[in-house]
């Protein structure tokens, strides 16, 4: 028997708007503005399940939990994320690592780095040593940069016994 690596590439964006909370890895930033979307719009969990189901060759977010589901309405995306990692588990698969960036102008979140990372490692069943979150801006450019939206890209690498 042998381990194969394998990884997962995953991106969300949602647009920003008055009125909703801002969460990032089920965490909640203070900020004028949240996210929108069907689910809490956790731009940063959603980004993660997509590269962890990809990681897996298990589909997609929308193919588990499509936004036509009430079920999901106002979900909290810790949930979603929690559900693509037991179905990464049930085929022997373990998580190995998570790198991701959030790429957002405003507010800065260098100081929500460890509530994140935290939150998601819990969430993963992984050490927190294991789950890296970068922050950017758009440099003023497209919708992110002019603080019309946050978007978040995401790699999973998982282990896979084979053989």
């Amino acid at each position: 028997m042998s381990i194969e690596f394998r990884s997962g590439l995953g991106w969300d964006t949602h647009k920003l708007t008055t009125g909703r909370p801002l969460i990032l890895g089920g965490v909640r930033i203070e900020s004028p503005k949240g996210l929108a979307g069907h689910s809490d719009a956790d731009v940063l969990s959603h980004a993660i399940t997509d590269a962890l189901l990809g990681a897996a060759a298990l589909g997609d977010i929308g193919t588990h939990f499509p936004d036509t589901d009430p079920q999901w309405k106002g979900v909290d995306s810790l949930q979603l994320l929690h559900h693509a990692v037991q179905l990464v588990r049930m085929g022997g698969r373990r998580i190995v690592n998570i790198d991701a960036n959030v790429i957002l102008e405003k507010p800065k979140l260098q100081d929500y780095r460890l509530a994140i990372r935290e939150s998601l490692a819990k969430t993963l069943g992984i050490t927190v040593d294991r789950v890296s979150v970068k922050f950017k801006t758009a440099e003023g450019m497209g919708p992110a940069g002019k603080g019309q939206s946050a978007e978040a890209q995401a790699v999973a690498t998982i282990a896979v016994t084979v053989g």
